[in-house]
């Protein structure tokens, strides 16, 4: 089987945003993949953690990461900081990688706006690390989102200069992994406006930890719009409110946004946000509750994270070392 990596930031509980774009397909490609699912920690403090935040937001994405059916006996989850491998090739390919490719990464100038010149260094490198996330692995397949895709090609870039240089074949191509379309949900109070734990509103979202009785409030206090919905997708346009809701029901239920509107087309929001409140339930309501379970005992996540980081080193450390012993770094004497 191919082996597959991703990783994703410590940012404590996912939204449903997070649960539809992203995890739903991790979950998906454990059946035909030899995957590694990573809790990127030595990404998130490329900006400022507060220490005890970032160690409780880490157990609260795995804990949320297992609920939602990741096998952590079958795959491997584990948290970045704890396989050194990282952070020993991501050095190398700091220095494999050049000054122009990295100022062209269009999502250090997004992040670090305009003042760059304040931005951490560790920011401007990330890319490098994203390649090693990945290559200490011999990983050939990453499923990307459009905001990826430009970090994945830079580090096949890496790969191949590395190769180059060193005249070797050791660093394999990477393919990005196309999933099937994610749902892009939208806030529940803005639907211009993407779905977001760094909303001030939690009414704004929904969180994968909410109840029932949460999840049913959220929904009915939805902003929508006075006019009924309408029979077909060509009559949401413009009204953006209107498509979040109906995008997250198809997305929820396996259905496309015209099967959606032929079911409730002509009617108004108030039965439709009941029959959408019911199906959120039914199929987040058994997630939320097993991450709640899994949150209320860390020692417990703790244990899962490092057993898998000792599986996850037992792969990269003879990558990374033989990496090593390309670059002419010196090798431990033989037993």
């Amino acid at each position: 089987m191919q082996r597959v990596f991703s990783g994703i930031q410590p940012s404590g509980i996912p939204t449903l945003g997070n649960y539809l774009g992203a995890i739903r397909n991790w979950v998906a490609l454990q059946n035909d993949h030899d995957c590694l699912y990573c809790v990127v920690d030595l990404h998130a403090i490329t900006t400022w953690q507060e220490p005890e935040v970032l160690r409780r937001q880490t157990r609260e994405m795995a804990a949320t990461i297992i609920a939602c059916g990741i096998d952590p006996e079958k795959h491997i989850l584990f948290h970045q900081s704890a396989v050194p491998a990282h952070a020993r090739l991501a050095w190398i390919f700091n220095c494999v990688a050049r000054i122009g490719w990295l100022n062209r990464m269009t999502q250090f100038k997004d992040k670090a706006g305009k003042d760059r010149e304040a931005a951490s260094a560790g920011l401007f490198v990330y890319p490098n690390l994203m390649a090693a996330d990945i290559l200490a692995y011999h990983a050939t397949r990453v499923p990307v989102g459009d905001d990826q895709k430009q970090h994945l090609e830079l580090a096949n870039d890496i790969a191949q200069k590395f190769n180059h240089d060193y005249e070797v074949e050791f660093f394999p191509q990477i393919q990005p992994l196309i999933m099937p379309e994610a749902a892009r949900v939208m806030s529940l109070r803005d639907g211009t406006k993407k779905m977001s734990k760094s909303d001030p509103s939690d009414q704004s979202r929904i969180n994968m930890s909410d109840d029932a009785e949460t999840i049913a409030a959220k929904i009915r206090r939805a902003r929508t719009d006075p006019e009924p919905l309408p029979g077909e997708a060509a009559g949401l346009e413009g009204r953006a409110e209107a498509r979040n809701l109906v995008g997250i029901y198809a997305a929820l239920s396996g259905l496309s946004q015209n099967a959606v509107l032929a079911q409730f087309g002509g009617q108004g929001f108030a039965t439709f946000k009941n029959e959408l409140a019911d199906l959120m339930v039914e199929k987040l309501g058994p997630i939320a509750a097993e991450t709640r379970r899994l949150v209320a005992d860390p020692g417990h996540i703790d244990r899962i994270l490092f057993a898998g980081a000792a599986r996850a080193a037992a792969i990269a450390d003879p990558i990374v070392a033989e990496a090593e012993r390309l670059v002419g770094f010196l090798q431990p004497p033989a037993v």
